[in-house]
């Protein structure tokens, strides 16, 4: 791996989330919103941080005040923010999340088309991702040109620089032309991850099979993964590496919002294996990884919005000894 360093390096979208005040409401009925930092792979980079890692973050923004303000964000939580560029000319994505009942969200997305969609491969810092030891990455900055242009250049540089690459496809439907599309593309770099996790709605998405029983689950499989990671929100998490594969439960917690809840376990698996990757070939190693993963998405399922429900390590700590 790239130096034998820790640093975790994320790429795609950094986005404002408006969340209404009050659960269980449409968009329309909201009361009220609030304004909360988002996007999946920058909630990687800042779950690294808080957990005592070093992580960047390469993407663009909107040179407009809610960009300044997310670049802010990055830095005063610990995270690298060289990588990030502004866009003069387009705005700062928004999102509006809906906060179901359930904790389950729904999305409605404003970028036509954001700053994060116009990143190109010449402005990618190549330096940043050349040190990375593990390189993060989703499957939105896969939609459109010049981003995805951009996103399959940076996975090229940080694959020759020794680099792990590590996918959570985490597809947002409603920002695709169709379900097809969605599937093609987010298949269409699938072989060259080392480490890959989805949802169990994903595995159904993906497999058009609404099953994790293992064999539907290796119809995902590639010979080319190191780590193949199943979440299953309250049930824990399956996985499969090369040798050997398993289930790991999760820790019984009160949700109040499930936002991040992915981002923490990945940020915290990715923390894991970067400081012993030995645990990828090392079954106990692996499983204590996720055991700490799981906590981590526990904990942050229990207050609203990603970024400030992100635990400390010590936080993470606490809950796997007091389960």
């Amino acid at each position: 791996m790239a130096g034998g360093g820790e640093l975790v390096v994320s790429f795609g979208e950094m986005l404002v989330d408006f969340v209404p005040t009050v659960a269980g409401v449409s968009l329309a009925e909201a009361p009220a919103f609030l304004k909360a930092p988002g996007g999946a792979p920058a909630n990687v980079s800042i779950a690294v941080a808080r957990l005592g890692g070093e992580a960047a973050f390469v993407g663009k923004l909107g040179d407009d005040e809610f960009g300044r303000m997310l670049a802010a964000i990055l830095r005063d939580n610990g995270v690298d923010d060289g990588a990030v560029v502004f866009d003069a000319g387009a705005r700062t994505a928004l999102a509006f999340v809906t906060l179901r009942a359930d904790g389950e969200r729904e999305f409605m997305f404003y970028r036509n088309p954001s700053a994060d969609m116009l990143l190109t491969a010449d402005e990618l810092n190549v330096d940043v991702i050349k040190r990375a030891t593990v390189f993060h990455y989703g499957s939105i900055s896969l939609i459109a040109e010049p981003c995805r242009s951009a996103h399959l250049r940076a996975m090229e540089i940080a694959k020759e620089a020794g680099a792990l690459l590590s996918y959570d496809p985490n597809p947002r439907e409603a920002l695709w032309s169709s379900r097809e599309e969605a599937r093609t593309k987010i298949l269409s770099i699938w072989d060259q991850a080392d480490i890959v996790k989805v949802s169990e709605s994903e595995v159904e998405f993906l497999t058009g099979i609404d099953s994790v029983e293992d064999d539907v689950v290796m119809k995902l499989w590639r010979p080319t993964f190191k780590l193949l990671l199943v979440t299953l929100g309250g049930k824990g998490c399956k996985y499969y590496a090369r040798d050997f594969r398993g289930v790991v439960p999760s820790y019984k917690i009160q949700q109040v919002d499930t936002t991040g809840a992915g981002d923490a376990f990945v940020g915290a698996l990715l923390r894991k294996i970067v400081q012993d990757p030995s645990s990828l070939q090392n079954q106990e190693k692996l499983e204590e990884a996720i055991k700490f993963a799981n906590a981590c998405g526990a904990i942050t399922t229990t207050k609203k919005g990603a970024i400030p429900s992100l635990p400390t390590e010590i936080e993470v700590l606490q809950l796997m000894e007091n389960a």
